[in-house]
């Protein structure tokens, strides 16, 4: 059984919709696999339905854009239920929090030169429930001539560290294991070999998300080496983590592809996803 545990639609900040993502799945020989659209679900139920038309199983799951002291700490969920209230305390929170976000990198952008209103980056925006992604305004950038391209803007202005980066309402990692949690699904920490941390930091993180609940860890990823997927594969048997695996797919073409690279689950993490 192949798998593929982390995808991204238009919903947030792919470019491709989740009937499409359905397809490359299928054309990938793909068994099961999983929406995990930055911060929000709203493609998932579309995103079911598309899989199960092609004898996939199609497995609902979001990624939390979660930080630590400006480091990126990305949390990926399975299996949510987003009619808990916990739920629509966290989509509030991370929809007013992007929405300041916004604001104050634009703030930021027009002090440097760079001019655009939030007219600008809503047009970029798929799906009027998604909160307002940082690529969002990459993309209105680039679109205007402010960069060659979305991702260069981002590198350049907007990653962590860079001048108009912004940490204004940013969940924690904790808050998201707890939302995952308290919405009955199950945790894994995205792309760790990915972390801005050290060694002994990194794994210092990890032993503290998983006294908050961790459950997995992406050890199988599209951007690891084979040594860095060896590693974490120890890392997550040291701490009782299950192992996950992603492609971490944004667009129909790239140097990501769907199902790359090859993800065997375990027994163990099919009974968490539901999958018999």
């Amino acid at each position: 059984m192949k798998a593929d545990l982390h995808i991204h639609s238009y919903y947030s900040d792919g470019t491709v919709s989740p009937a499409e993502i359905a397809q490359m799945c299928a054309d990938g020989g793909v068994d099961v696999a999983a929406l995990t659209d930055h911060d929000n679900m709203n493609g998932c139920r579309e995103f079911a339905a598309e899989c199960a038309l092609r004898g996939i199983r199609g497995v609902c799951g979001i990624e939390i854009s979660a930080y630590t002291q400006d480091v990126k700490v990305h949390i990926l969920g399975y299996g949510l239920d987003a009619t808990r209230a916990k739920y629509a305390e966290f989509e509030k929170f991370v929809n007013d929090g992007a929405l300041s976000r916004t604001a104050d990198i634009l703030s930021k952008l027009k002090k440097r030169g760079v001019s655009l209103s939030f007219d600008d980056v809503i047009r970029e925006r798929r799906c009027p429930r998604s909160p307002v992604h940082t690529m969002y305004i990459a993309r209105a950038a680039a679109r205007k001539g402010c960069a060659s391209s979305p991702s260069a803007f981002y590198g350049e202005m907007l990653a962590p560290g860079k001048p108009a980066y912004s940490g204004v309402g940013r969940p924690s990692p904790e808050y998201a294991l707890e939302v995952i949690a308290e919405c009955g699904g199950f945790s894994s920490l995205a792309h760790p070999g990915r972390l801005a941390l050290c060694g002994d930091d990194k794994l210092k993180l990890i032993e503290r998300l998983r006294a908050c609940g961790l459950a997995g860890i992406e050890a199988v990823y599209s951007g690891h080496t084979d040594e860095e997927t060896a590693y974490f594969r120890e890392v997550a048997a040291k701490y009782s983590l299950v192992v996950t695996g992603g492609s971490d797919t944004h667009y129909a073409e790239g140097s990501r592809s769907v199902g790359v690279p090859p993800f065997v689950p375990s027994e163990e993490l099919l009974a968490a996803l539901g999958i018999d």
